[in-house]
């Protein structure tokens, strides 16, 4: 009976202390920490000095063999998934094992992918870089990221990493980048498309060229001309401008490509360099010069050099000098021969091209106006002939065409100071 009692009083002192591993949290996630403590399951041999390892896979822990009872690991991923435990050493070099504990570490699956781009919106110049930036807002561990162009999925890139977002990088960007993209991300829960995201190339404007069309092949004046200005190279919306002598004609826009155009009717003045100039707000450029020469009829020229003459009259020799030069010369258009010399013969009107007009008292003179308004200013002033009757004395021709040739050379004399050659002065005639 004695033995038996002994043996009683003595198995809780003399069996072996248990070890114990605790895992803390038990099912922990994907970037989590977790904390081992080795704890003794004898409450006789808490007060013995031990030292404490932990081991995952016949494979030590931590800094080995330590003090603490405890092993802090900041970040538990999936592939620290497997078998963990203990051991104590005492100070007799007794080793003492605990338990195995299966640890499964569990993954977060990606979700809320979103693809965003370097420079912002999606717009980017032509050469310079873009980045495609892919991110989840959550996911653990090892993350596959995959870039694709188009809608059909043109596959770029793949980087696996464990982050939660990554980047592709388009160093020099062309127009054939202008397209739709989007990214996907998984971490063995599947994968996880982005939305589509645009892309916008923006190239400057090339230097347009300019081309004029008329409706014959050689224009006149008068006909429609069409101005037509394009580039090859450029983003839209394109504004054009066009240009005669660097005179700005008007301006026309080409929101969606083509090219615009610009119509001008032609008059004696548009003969000249004509140029148009594009910009889209990357910078302008301006086209070469195009030579338009084109027919004036004579009647346009006629007119034209005329009136380039009564301006210099105007201009030179006053109101009264030019009234009085137009009274001359449209009298000498109606009694000019067949032969005319203005400046060496100076004929009087012929008497037949006025017709007299019947007047209540014999011997009346009848005014008769001819091509009066002749403006200067404010000043105009008429024409006005008085028809001798067929009896006029000898003297009196002899008089007034004494008068009419001390008129012409006054005329003359004025015009030969404004350099208003002969030629000039006929035509005004």
């Amino acid at each position: 009976m004695l033995p038996r009692l002994l043996l009683l009083i003595c198995a809780p002192l003399c069996e072996p202390a248990e070890l114990l591993l605790i895992v803390s949290p038990s099912h922990p996630t994907e970037g989590s920490p977790v904390t081992l403590t080795c704890k003794m399951s004898s409450l006789q041999s808490s007060d013995a000095q031990f030292q404490f390892c932990f081991f995952r896979d016949a494979q030590a822990l931590g800094p080995g063999w330590s003090s603490s009872p405890k092993l802090q690991i900041a970040n538990m991923w999936k592939e620290d998934s497997g078998s963990y435990w203990c051991e104590a050493q005492t100070m007799a070099s007794k080793v003492l094992r605990s338990r195995r504990s299966q640890i499964n570490v569990h993954r977060v699956p990606v979700a809320d992918v979103s693809l965003e781009t370097q420079p912002p919106g999606g717009q980017v110049m032509e050469g310079d870089r873009l980045v495609l930036i892919c991110s989840v807002a959550m996911g653990t561990g090892d993350i596959t990221f995959l870039w694709y162009k188009g809608a059909i999925g043109l596959n770029l890139q793949t980087k696996t990493q464990r982050s939660l977002t990554a980047e592709y990088e388009i160093p020099t960007a062309r127009e054939s980048d202008a397209e739709q993209y989007y990214c996907v991300a998984e971490n063995g829960y599947g994968p996880r498309p982005s939305g589509l995201v645009s892309i916008t190339v923006r190239i400057p404007v090339s230097r347009p060229i300019l081309m004029l069309r008329a409706p014959r092949a050689q224009a006149v004046v008068g006909d429609v001309l069409k101005l037509h200005c394009e580039v090859l190279r450029g983003s839209h919306p394109i504004l054009y401008w066009f240009y005669h002598e660097d005179v700005v004609l008007g301006s026309s826009s080409a929101p969606s490509g083509g090219g615009a155009s610009f119509n001008l009717s032609l008059t004696a003045e548009h003969s000249g360099n004509y140029s148009c100039e594009a910009n889209n707000g990357l910078g302008a450029q301006r086209s070469e010069e195009v030579t338009l020469n084109f027919t004036v009829p004579p009647g346009a020229r006629s007119n034209h050099l005329t009136s380039r003459v009564i301006e210099g009259l105007l201009g030179t020799l006053g109101p009264a000098t030019v009234a009085l030069l137009f009274c001359y010369g449209l009298k000498r258009k109606i009694g000019r021969h067949s032969t005319r010399n203005p400046l060496r013969s100076l004929p009087s009107p012929v008497p037949q091209e006025f017709p007299y007009l019947n007047s209540p008292t014999p011997g009346q003179l009848q005014p008769i106006y001819e091509n009066v308004n002749v403006v200067s200013g404010h000043e105009v002033y008429s024409l006005v002939y008085y028809n001798q009757p067929e009896q006029e004395s000898a003297a009196a021709e002899t008089l007034r065409t004494h008068m009419e040739d001390q008129v012409s050379l006054d005329i003359y004399s004025r015009l030969r100071k404004a350099n208003i050659t002969d030629v000039d002065y006929e035509d005004a005639m």
